[in-house]
């Protein structure tokens, strides 16, 4: 049992002053990293990356501008619910339909903290808002339980959905992303994350910095557990952040820098300051990159 498992509590934390703090790590000369890609002796300085395992790709072109450790097998926390919530959507269900948090949906691996109370009703469509905005643990696992034929059903269309997206390396044993099970690379991350672009629902859910949903019939705020999402100079058309233990502080994210779309993945920081630092200095490393 492990008392300090809360997912995406350091989400919740005031957004870092990226100013002087940016200026201050963009003047640093990157120190030699394990990184591999974009740097030439012409070109940008390969950032120096606290996330042991980084993937990232220029969309249009699938090229790999940086990679650090990309194909080990990792946990990746709830980045697992960008799957979920592709399974979800290829069903079809009825976005109004109201779920209702039921015992089983409540966290009893990690014990996570959750703003929904067992009881609390929400739309299918606004539990999708509170599991990839707010990485709501309990608004997952209600999708799952109430897919057609229980969440056994749902576990065999998560698994036809990693074949379909020719996923070797991916293993996901809960919607949540709270199993230490659920494993995949920096690689496969990022296919994962290209599946989920095709999605309208999931990019509008994820770009947005703030949202209301009634939750019981009371509205509630949620804020993007990304604080980057809708920060001066960032320009993110899909995001999902995760943390456990195992994985420690993960993302991945689609974003645009110059006019050119990238997808990056980091998993693995120490922590969310971390995590952070490491987004700002692979945005500078994108500006440098030659067109």
């Amino acid at each position: 049992m492990f008392s300090f498992h809360r997912i995406e509590r350091a989400a919740r934390q005031p957004l870092l002053a990226l100013s002087l703090a940016a200026a201050s790590l963009f003047a640093q000369a990157a120190p030699p990293s394990s990184a591999t890609g974009a740097g030439t002796a012409a070109g940008p300085r390969l950032p120096a990356l606290n996330a042991r395992h980084v993937l990232v790709l220029e969309d249009g072109s699938g090229r790999v501008v940086l990679a650090k450790d990309a194909d080990a097998v990792v946990p990746i926390a709830s980045l697992t619910k960008l799957m979920t919530a592709m399974v979800v959507l290829d069903a079809k269900l009825d976005p109004l339909e109201k779920l209702t948090i039921e015992r089983d949906d409540v966290d009893t691996l990690k014990h996570s903290a959750s703003r929904l109370r067992v009881g609390a009703e929400m739309s299918r469509l606004d539990a999708l808002k509170l599991a990839l905005m707010a990485s709501e643990n309990r608004a997952a696992a209600a999708l799952a339980r109430t897919f057609p034929g229980g969440s056994a059903a749902f576990a065999l269309a998560m698994q036809a959905k990693i074949r379909s997206l020719g996923l070797s390396r991916t293993t996901l044993a809960d919607p949540t992303g709270l199993s230490p099970a659920n494993l995949s690379t920096a690689t496969e991350v990022a296919k994962i994350t290209a599946a989920a672009a095709r999605y309208p629902e999931i990019v509008r859910i994820t770009s947005d910095k703030t949202t209301k949903v009634p939750i019981s019939g009371r509205p509630r705020e949620l804020h993007n557990t990304n604080r980057l999402v809708g920060a001066k100079g960032w320009d993110i058309q899909l995001s999902k952040t995760g943390y456990t233990e195992e994985a420690g502080r993960c993302l991945t994210m689609r974003m645009e820098s110059r006019g050119r779309g990238f997808t990056v993945v980091m998993l693995d920081a120490d922590g969310s300051a971390q995590r952070l630092r490491d987004a700002l200095r692979i945005r500078q490393s994108l500006t440098n990159l030659p067109l």
